[in-house]
């Protein structure tokens, strides 16, 4: 009886952690479509371990300055897993700009599933 309530509740784990991963992923997925209509950081946001637990584990960003478009790994940023995504706007700076004794802010563009433009230090 004991393995049978243990696989029981094995079985709704897994469910449960499915469950939760789609509606991460989907709610990513909202806040870039929010994103490309307003083009603005939109608050609220995912949260850094929705947006990775969701499959968006990269932020496409952009030089407010330069307009140089990059990729953060959101992994490689050292956060608080509660964290919105919308709180990086400060915080990133363009490394481009920043050789040249500039620092203006970057843009946030979309998370995204994959890097799609050459990464740079942060």
């Amino acid at each position: 009886m004991t393995t049978i309530l243990a696989t029981q509740a094995a079985e709704a784990r897994a469910k449960g952690e499915a469950l939760i991963r789609q509606a991460d992923r989907l709610l990513s997925e909202s806040w870039n479509e929010r994103m490309w209509a307003d083009g603005e950081p939109i608050d609220p946001s995912p949260t850094f371990d929705q947006a990775i637990n969701g499959g968006f584990s990269w932020l496409e960003i952009e030089c407010s300055r330069c307009k140089t478009q990059r990729d953060v790994d959101l992994a490689s940023l050292p956060h608080v897993p509660t964290t919105f995504i919308h709180d990086l706007a400060g915080r990133l700076r363009c490394a481009k700009c920043a050789k040249a004794g500039r620092r203006p802010t970057a843009t946030l563009r979309q998370l995204a599933q994959r890097p799609r433009h050459t990464t740079e230090p942060t």
